[in-house]
């Protein structure tokens, strides 16, 4: 059986990768690829595995963008750091999915139903479904953060957020430059409750909203982004992300 990881966190992947030898003794275990373009070019040049495990969000967007085009026959168990309610649409379409960080039994029981499963459909046609339910109205984004302040909680509205920074903690930065402390514990799980047309990933640090950009240069190791005043921050993005990030502004 050969078994392809799609996993952006090195860290992940190699531990993934230790668990599956551990079940599957006699399984060749493929990758891992941590992006979207880099398992694109991947699928264009190899055959197809016999099961994919895969992160929902890569360094450069969403994996179900990997197999839009690719008429594929290839079960899926999806992992994932997202709340199960956030990812409950998910459930019924994919053949499993894995909430990180990633129990040995409950990889066993996914693995064990991939075996006992006859894939009839092509993961064109799973990822179509998934992908309706990704993007279809019954996806509502979080309107509002509870911060806190001088020990008092204040709510914030969506609209006032500029963008969210990870220290030691989480900290959203209003509009009118307030620092306030977030209750959400990861980047990761604030991204996941918001507006992608609205909110970006830029890097492991910070999530900004689309109506702080200001000026926009190109470097050689990819973007540097000026937020608007009253914020004097200059990110940088990377190459791996540059394209997503302005199709983003493109809107």
């Amino acid at each position: 059986m050969r078994i392809l990881i799609i996993e952006d966190e090195p860290l992940v992947a190699r531990d993934l990768r230790g668990l599956i030898q551990k079940l599957e003794t006699g399984a060749e275990v493929l990758g891992p690829l941590s992006s979207v373009a880099a398992s694109r070019r991947w699928f264009a040049d190899h055959p197809v595995p016999n099961l994919i495990l895969s992160d929902i969000q890569l360094s450069d967007g969403i994996s179900f963008d990997i197999f839009e085009d690719q008429p594929l026959r290839c079960p899926i168990i999806f992992t994932t750091a997202y709340d199960a309610y956030a990812i409950r649409a998910f459930k019924l379409n994919s053949i499993d999915y894995l909430l990180k960080p990633i129990d040995v039994l409950e990889l066993e029981t996914a693995l064990k139903k991939y075996k006992s499963l006859t894939v009839e459909s092509t993961v064109g046609d799973q990822l179509k479904m998934m992908l309706g339910q990704w993007g279809g109205p019954q996806k509502k984004y979080k309107e509002r953060f509870l911060t806190l302040h001088r020990n008092t909680l204040v709510p914030i509205l969506t609209g006032q957020i500029g963008f969210f920074h990870k220290e030691e903690l989480i900290y959203l930065h209003t509009i009118q430059n307030e620092k306030l402390i977030s209750e959400h514990s990861t980047l990761d799980e604030i991204e996941n409750l918001l507006d992608p047309g609205q909110f970006f990933r830029v890097n492991r640090q910070y999530l900004i909203h689309i109506q702080t950009v200001g000026g926009i240069k190109t470097t050689q190791k990819g973007l540097s982004v000026q937020l608007k005043p009253p914020f004097i921050i200059e990110l940088e993005i990377s190459r791996e992300k540059a394209a997503a990030f302005k199709k983003w502004m493109e809107g």
